[in-house]
């Protein structure tokens, strides 16, 4: 059974103050990036949820082959994102899902190969990015966690859900995987 990797990708970046999905990392952007360290996992379908700035974002990846899937309701933040694209993968009888952002630079293709590794050793086991003190995502959760991930709110994402399920998790070895959120950021970890 195929694996959706969802890229969160519907930001308004307020705190950036510009289109934070857009701005140049490496040979591409950092949205661009994130998309080239997932497109080609097998057995994989790439779901892009995006909102804010939308056809900007869209054309920016437009060649690449994924799925877009627009949140409307991206105002209400990071858990609306997620809910658009558990809402369109439901159907689709995926087995589990990946949950990225779009804007954590020290993500790499290897790293996300690993957690769907872990998640084959432990099928019924949320996956979860460990951070020292908390877990967060990169995620992964099998099917039966999807109608939980329809019903968060607010603009903690899955956090609440991985608390929630706590006893549940098998946490990754312990990584720094920064998201970029302000100028500040910006320019120590990504120029």
């Amino acid at each position: 059974m195929k694996t959706a990797i969802i890229i969160l990708a519907a930001g308004m970046s307020s705190r950036m103050g510009k289109t934070k999905q857009l701005l140049p990392y490496k040979h591409t952007t950092l949205l661009g990036w994130t998309v080239e360290q997932v497109i080609n996992i097998s057995n994989t379908e790439v779901i892009c949820v995006t909102g804010a700035n939308q056809q900007e974002v869209e054309e920016s990846i437009s060649e690449q082959d994924l799925t877009f899937v627009y949140n409307a309701q991206y105002k209400e933040g990071l858990s609306s994102s997620i809910r658009a694209g558990i809402n369109y993968i439901t159907s689709k009888n995926f087995e589990k899902v990946l949950i990225i952002l779009a804007d954590q630079p020290f993500v790499t293709k290897n790293y996300l190969k690993d957690i769907i590794s872990k998640s084959n050793d432990y099928p019924d086991k949320i996956i979860a990015s460990n951070y020292g003190k908390r877990i967060g995502v990169p995620a992964l959760f099998p099917q039966k966690y999807y109608q939980h991930l329809i019903t968060i709110s607010g603009d903690k994402g899955a956090k609440e859900l991985l608390n929630k399920f706590s006893d549940t998790i098998f946490k990754m070895p312990e990584v720094n995987l920064i998201d970029i959120d302000t100028q500040e950021e910006y320019k120590q970890y990504a120029l």
